[in-house]
């Protein structure tokens, strides 16, 4: 019986490791522009190279699932954690562009591993209380996002080197996972044992396909934010470093507020209206922005948009997470099933940047930007078929 403050600790142990997660992406994504000129990266070959970081999160998803499952979320998590902390050291190198590629590989698979773990220990803390928490989790995420970019914007802003920001961000990362270390549950909370894998072959189609191509759809728009929001303002309409980290910045701040209070809503109201009526007002405030055009139009443009998408991830996890507590126990694991769910959202990630930059290359990135804006329009469509359980 888990106590209610061994629940608490493993709470904030959680919500720490999103907010470090958050920050590491915030902190890389600031400063893509910096590599794009550093390297002289066409819109194409950038691109690429961020797929390559995609790359990496799939080739970690299934065996980090089956490890998170024999040895428990919080032995990996913990390793995970601390190993994630040194890779923006790696990446802000910078030798070559074989280099740049090589550490976004490896810089993927770490992302993955403590993802599918922190998530995985997530689903084991509703489980073992009766609560939702993932929203605010993931809302800890965004604030990560948030923060890590605006400090990379005024860093950039100042003149700071890339190594030098992208060294301090880890030392500071680096001693939060030493803290929050021993505050997880106990590896044998969540290790799971198989029975009968029979009925899992004929229900994981539905789990993936129903839940995964709306994280895919999601994961490309979330993706398109972080990779080429900047790109648009500081080529396109001129913006300074600080003014190019914004659109970003007003993407992470209302995906915040739809996840802190995603959990409450989607309660109250239920998730297919949120994902309903979310998805329709951020694709066409997207498309709006981009239409009005400047720096300003993007801005509001991708801070409406974060509407469409607060609510996807968090909503899906918890499902995933749930459907393998109660409609296949014993057959699979929560981790396995949020690392299937993470595969087929992360396949955004893999279609995304190569997409956007050929689309940009062919039509200008302004133009390229309404697929995800149509995308978020689709989730809406679709979002009769989402199930919770």
């Amino acid at each position: 019986m888990t106590s209610v403050i061994e629940i608490k600790r493993a709470r904030i142990a959680v919500t720490l490791s999103f907010l470090l997660n958050g920050i590491i992406v915030g902190t890389f994504v600031s400063r893509i522009p910096d590599f794009k000129e550093t390297l002289n990266l066409t819109n194409s070959r950038l691109g690429l190279s961020l797929l390559i970081a995609a790359f990496g999160v799939l080739s970690a998803l299934g065996p980090v699932g089956k490890l998170t499952a024999k040895y428990g979320s919080s032995f990996i998590v913990r390793i995970a954690n601390l190993v994630l902390c040194t890779m923006p050291i790696f990446v802000s190198l910078l030798f070559n562009e074989i280099w740049f590629a090589i550490s976004l590989f490896v810089y993927g698979a770490t992302l993955a591993s403590q993802d599918v773990s922190m998530n995985t220990h997530g689903v084991t803390l509703e489980d073992r209380s009766g609560r939702r928490f993932m929203g605010r989790f993931h809302a800890f995420w965004s604030v990560g996002g948030l923060v890590g970019t605006a400090i990379g914007g005024l860093l950039a802003q100042a003149g700071l080197g890339v190594k030098q920001h992208f060294f301090l961000i880890a030392i500071l990362m680096f001693i939060t996972s030493v803290v929050i270390a021993p505050m997880f549950l106990t590896p044998d909370s969540d290790k799971h044992v198989y029975t009968d894998e029979s009925k899992l072959k004929k229900k994981r189609p539905q789990l993936i396909l129903i839940l995964g191509l709306l994280g895919m759809a999601a994961s490309i728009g979330e993706g398109a934010a972080g990779d080429w929001g900047g790109v648009l303002t500081r080529e396109t309409f001129g913006a300074s470093p600080f003014v190019s980290s914004l659109p970003y910045m007003a993407f992470s701040f209302t995906m915040v507020i739809g996840r802190f209070f995603g959990d409450q809503l989607a309660t109250k109201f239920g998730p297919n209206r949120i994902l309903k009526l979310g998805g329709l007002f951020g694709g066409v405030g997207l498309a709006l922005g981009l239409l009005a055009g400047g720096s300003v139009g993007v801005i509001i443009g991708w801070f409406l948009f974060g509407s469409a998408i607060s609510a996807v991830i968090p909503l899906l996890f918890s499902a995933a997470g749930s459907m393998a507590n109660k409609r296949f126990a014993g057959n699979i694991s929560p981790a396995e099933a949020v690392a299937m769910i993470s595969g087929i959202s992360y396949f955004g990630f893999i279609l995304g940047p190569p997409l956007m930059g050929f689309l940009a290359d062919a039509i200008t990135l302004r133009w390229a930007m309404l697929v995800p804006a149509a995308l978020a329009i689709a989730i809406s469509a679709s979002s009769k078929i989402f199930t919770s359980d």
